[in-house]
């Protein structure tokens, strides 16, 4: 099972430094200690961490994995230390998973608390960490202050009074997640050269008994009136895990571990097959929950392999009630995480279908180093990069305790088309439509994702089985009409786009269909914009692939403008060789604000607009003609 993972085998009674595997137990005497630099170490069975002075130190990445298949078994009352970096100051949130519980004697995994957490001083040092119950925590060169106001967690619950406060306690259990904001200041105390806080990013230093085995997570499926049931949770181990597995194996599907293959049928179906990770706006400004700023990005497996990377949506920033309902929709964060391996420490929440506990397992623990390019990364402020890779693209070596052969999967998603829409010209909402050939038109777990956001007043979704989807999988058919529905408690103007194209090269063309004109808009290469009354618009409108010719008026005018980016010569080129009457010509960036606009611009049959101002990215042009056609084109702007 495990011959991708182990490469030697070396008996040891209490120290190493560096890459070991062991088959059997390990054991770490009193006054002794292992360090595992920038490697992994896979233990077949348990570790014992024997006195206060025994010691695991985890550094550079460096990772511990367990091929446990029951409880957890770890034992003893020493530590295992491992570093994880918050993304947020005293007023924005982290959903945190701990990886270690509270060291004791007896075998088995601990609750954690707030205690644990401590600020490095050395490479195996720590000091100067406290606890406030005053609103905010802070760091400086010599302390770490953390508030234990903050520190809630979320259990099969359905409204926002069912958080529950931990304070400093040492209750939250192996596989809950729970809150905690950030500090304010900074920490200019340099270990392994990194800054315990260079400002916003505060390096904690998780101490304890490390977490192992089969952990039960609680779910249920009762559904407020505002909030599905959901549980945070997160990664519990001190090592990556394979997000997909677990929430495959969680759906009611079967995965062949030796290639990765997901098939349908599984003992355990508990859960959607979806994950939502909070995103908090950066800075975070208050304490006061109407003038939080924040929302859940959602993710799903979406292939026919553990190895596939799944579909992100980020999240769309809302303002939220005193209820804890939201309130507005906000600006989109504009990020694509990289979800697929869920670093050490990270949380988030999931949704129950029946209720029951999800299992997290040693089988999904892998050695996946954190970063853009390792498709891992802890909630952060940084985009994911480049969407499209080559259809031969494979992973390298996954070190993983399963024994799945990552070299044999391709590391291309499934199609995606990602769309934009700006709603009442402020605020973005990103939702993705996402292509499998074993998909159904209708819900699929681990293929659909359904919103995180259901009782916004203004919003757009997929429509499926009543209920509002920001991610729909379906198999491809260019002649497939998928139902696109907008909603808003009063006027509201709403302009789509596609934002983004993830490996499809189905079609040609991507329109939105108003059924009640019957008109066809190009929204691959312009806006689509409409004012609509208040009101739920389900069945009005839909996404189709048709080619333009056939659906639209062919005017050899409108088809002969070309526009194209000079970005050597920092120009916006259009040519217009029948000399067709422009009436103006606008440039709109992708949150749909206007930044360019030139108006009666007459029939010259060539026009240069200097792009020098703008910043670097992706641009709409819109040229509109005097008898009010109009032509839109997408430009990369370099400057």
């Amino acid at each position: 099972m495990r011959g991708k993972l182990l490469k030697n085998v070396l008996t040891l009674s209490f120290t190493i430094v560096g890459f070991s595997v062991v088959s059997a137990q390990m054991y770490v005497s009193p006054n002794s200690y292992v360090y595992v630099n920038n490697e992994q170490v896979f233990i077949t069975s348990d570790l014992e961490l024997n006195a206060a002075t025994s010691n695991f130190y985890l550094r550079n990445d460096g990772q511990l994995l367990q091929g446990t298949t029951g409880a957890g078994v770890n034992k003893g009352v020493g530590d295992l230390s491992v570093y994880q970096e918050g993304t947020s100051n005293n007023f924005g949130y982290n959903y945190w998973c701990s990886p270690v519980g509270v060291p004791a004697a007896a075998a088995g995994n601990n609750a954690f608390g707030i205690g644990q957490l401590k600020r490095p001083t050395g490479v195996t040092s720590f000091g100067g960490q406290s606890i406030t119950t005053g609103l905010d925590g802070s760091s400086s060169n010599s302390s770490l202050i953390i508030s234990n106001r903050w520190i809630y967690k979320f259990i099969n619950a359905n409204q926002y009074s069912n958080w529950v406060f931990v304070g400093s306690a040492n209750t939250i259990n192996a596989g809950e997640g729970f809150t905690m904001k950030g500090v304010s200041g900074s920490d200019a105390t340099t270990v392994l050269g990194v800054q315990n806080n260079p400002g916003n990013n505060q390096r904690y230093d998780f101490r304890g008994k490390p977490n192992d085995g089969t952990i039960n997570i609680a779910v249920g499926n009762v559904d407020g009136p505002n909030y599905e049931n959901r549980t945070l949770t997160g990664n519990p181990y001190p090592s990556a895990i394979n997000l997909n597995a677990f929430l495959v194996e969680n759906s009611g599907k079967t995965v062949n571990y030796t290639t990765g293959a997901i098939s349908a049928g599984g003992p355990v179906n508990v859960i959607t097959g979806a994950a939502y990770f909070w995103e908090h706006v950066k800075p975070a400004t208050s304490h006061y929950l109407d003038q939080y700023v924040g929302g859940y990005g959602t993710y799903t497996p979406n292939g026919a392999n553990i190895g596939t990377p799944g579909t992100y949506v980020s999240a769309t920033w809302n303002t939220y009630n005193p209820d804890g309902t939201p309130n507005t929709t906000g600006g989109s964060t504009g990020a694509t995480y990289k979800r697929m391996f869920s670093p050490i420490g990270q949380g988030f929440q999931i949704q129950g279908v029946a209720v029951g506990n999800a299992q997290m397992k040693n089988i999904y623990r892998v050695f996946r180093k954190e970063g853009v390019a390792n498709d891992s990364q802890f909630e952060k402020n940084t985009n994911a990069g480049a969407s499209n890779l080559g259809s031969d693209d494979k992973w390298d070596e996954i070190q993983n305790v399963a024994g799945t052969d990552y070299k044999q999967i391709s590391r291309k998603p499934v199609p995606q088309i990602k769309l934009h829409t700006v709603l009442n010209n402020q605020y973005t909402r990103e939702v993705a439509l996402a292509f499998n050939p074993i998909a159904t038109d209708g819900v699929d777990n681990t293929f659909d994702g359904q919103s995180p956001d259901s009782s916004l007043p203004t919003d757009v979704y997929f429509p499926l089985e009543g209920k509002q989807y920001v991610i729909s999988t379906v198999a491809f058919d260019i002649d497939k009409k998928i139902p696109f529905a907008f909603k808003s408690a009063g006027q509201a103007t709403f302009r789509v786009t596609v934002g983004d194209l993830v490996n499809f090269e189905m079609a040609e063309n991507i329109f939105l269909h108003d059924k009640l004109t019957d008109i066809y808009y190009d929204i691959k290469n312009n806006f689509f914009e409409i004012t609509l009354p208040a009101g739920n618009n389900k069945d009005r409108f839909e996404i189709t692939f048709k080619d333009a010719a056939a659906l639209s008026v062919n005017d050899a005018a409108v088809n002969s403008l070309e526009v194209y980016q000079n970005n050597g010569g920092h120009v916006l080129t259009i040519k217009n060789p029948l000399q067709t009457e422009l009436k103006s010509c606008e440039v709109y960036d992708v949150t749909g604000k206007q930044v360019f606009a030139k108006k009666e611009l007459g029939n010259n049959d060539s026009y240069e607009f200097s792009t020098s101002s703008l910043s670097e990215g992706v641009y709409i042009v819109r040229l509109n003609t005097k008898d009010n056609q109009q032509v839109g084109k997408k430009v990369i702007v370099k400057n």
